[in-house]
């Protein structure tokens, strides 16, 4: 991969990684719930499920899914399903003392929050529709792919990380604006509403064209 190249590539995955979807609601919402700090956790297993996409589509297995109706019918309407779990969650999330909820370290709150991030990402085929899609445009066939991939993966969660970074810090910097329970009823209605349109969304991706 050349210089050239890895610029082009690393434009493309800052619009991919700012532009708003289950990933960047993921890290609102847990911004706004627990703050920054504890916020990377959820980030951190963002960045596990894209790794895990990146690597189906490396390995072959990728193309395979996109290419089978029913492996990525299931695997999109999982992720779909989980959406809406989110988004039922954050609806009843009850109003709080956000001030007082970030400080505090609750039992398994960090491998929860990790989790969910990269339930997030692992069960959203539009990852590998993406990938499938654009990175075969950035690769060098007569040129030994693993350093590439290492190369594309690397670029595209530090990517991911410092925009969803942003996210989750603009979340938590409402903290200091929700004094009242019906402010974060509010918000907190707005953010299922999103978790719910990225689910909608999700149901009308479609898979690419099979490969010959």
């Amino acid at each position: 991969m050349t210089w050239q190249m890895w610029l082009a590539f690393f434009g493309a995955a800052i619009v991919i990684a700012v532009s708003p979807g289950a990933g960047a609601v993921q890290s609102m919402a847990t911004g706004l719930s627990y703050g920054v700090k504890r916020g990377y956790w959820s980030i951190f297993g963002l960045e596990v499920g894209l790794m895990l996409q990146l690597t189906l589509v490396a390995v072959g297995l990728g193309a395979a899914v996109a290419n089978s109706i029913l492996a990525f019918t299931i695997i999109k309407w999982l992720g779909v399903a989980y959406l809406l779990y989110l988004a039922v969650r954050q609806w009843r999330s009850a109003a709080v003392d956000l001030n007082a909820q970030v400080g505090q370290v609750l039992g398994g709150g960090r491998r929860a929050l990790l989790v969910r991030g990269f339930l997030v990402n692992a069960t959203n085929p539009k990852g590998l529709v993406f990938f499938l899609a654009v990175m075969p445009q950035f690769v060098v066939p007569t040129a030994p792919l693993l350093p590439q991939y290492l190369a594309i993966g690397a670029t595209m969660v530090a990517v991911d990380v410092v925009v969803m970074g942003l996210y989750t810090g603009l979340s938590a910097r409402l903290l200091t604006w929700l004094r009242t329970p019906r402010q974060q009823t509010l918000l907190n209605r707005v953010l299922s509403g999103l978790f719910a349109t990225a689910a909608v969304v999700l149901s009308l991706v479609r898979r690419g064209p099979a490969a010959a």
